[in-house]
């Protein structure tokens, strides 16, 4: 499963990127919205740091058709490395087949039902995001049965789609999206840091350097 920071931060990106654990990014108008840079210097920071493989998901901001392919078509062509994100309405999955058809990568997001999914699906999307978090808010547990339901379509009819988990809240959500089989899971900054942690582990290297200590030892290097 490959993870994606879900961050417009500059900073926080290339925390994430530099510990060689991500392969990408999300970006969402609201997270644009904080960083309080223009929309240009902001994609601009994001991609330096991106390696070559890395990729950055923006998304439009149009709501009908036609500016969802303008908006679609005009960052897809700021740099290979981008996928569009468009919404799953009506109007964004009319504009997901129009954006593929043209060979532009499309990530549906505001995804809440499998239904929606085999929509976007059927539409050529590159990838779908579930938004997991924002389903347990209504009911514990049925942002993973979406996810499941979602997976268990596409299996059954060779999608090639790519499931994205979104909307994690929690290290729970990442080991629940691994073990349900997700492509990817979008993490944000701070749950990305309480991954590798465990009490045991602090315990235990703390018994470790002790240990080293108290004998005297060194390295031979």
């Amino acid at each position: 499963m490959e993870l994606f920071i879900d961050s417009a931060d500059p900073e926080e990106i290339r925390t994430a990127w530099d510990s060689g654990i991500i392969s990408g990014v999300t970006t969402n108008p609201s997270l644009a919205a904080k960083t309080g840079l223009s929309y240009r210097d902001l994609v601009t920071k994001i991609l330096e740091i991106l390696g070559e493989d890395g990729v950055l998901n923006l998304e439009v901001v149009a709501t009908d058709y036609e500016g969802m392919v303008k908006e679609g078509t005009a960052l897809a062509a700021i740099d290979e490395r981008i996928i569009v994100k468009v919404p799953c309405t009506q109007e964004g999955i009319k504009a997901c087949a129009k954006l593929s058809a043209e060979g532009i990568l499309v990530n549906v997001t505001l995804i809440f039902s499998a239904n929606q999914a085999l929509l976007a699906a059927k539409a050529g999307a590159f990838i779908v995001s579930p938004f997991v978090g924002r389903l347990d808010d209504i009911e514990a547990g049925s942002g993973d049965d979406v996810v499941a339901k979602i997976m268990g379509i596409y299996e059954n009819y060779e999608f090639e789609t790519q499931v994205l988990y979104a909307s994690v809240r929690d290290p729970q959500h990442v080991e629940n999206a691994a073990l349900l089989g997700a492509d990817i899971a979008t993490v944000p900054f701070n749950v990305l840091q309480e991954l590798v942690k465990h009490p045991l582990t602090d315990k235990g290297l703390e018994k470790f350097m002790s240990d080293w200590k108290e004998a005297g030892l060194e390295l031979p290097i």
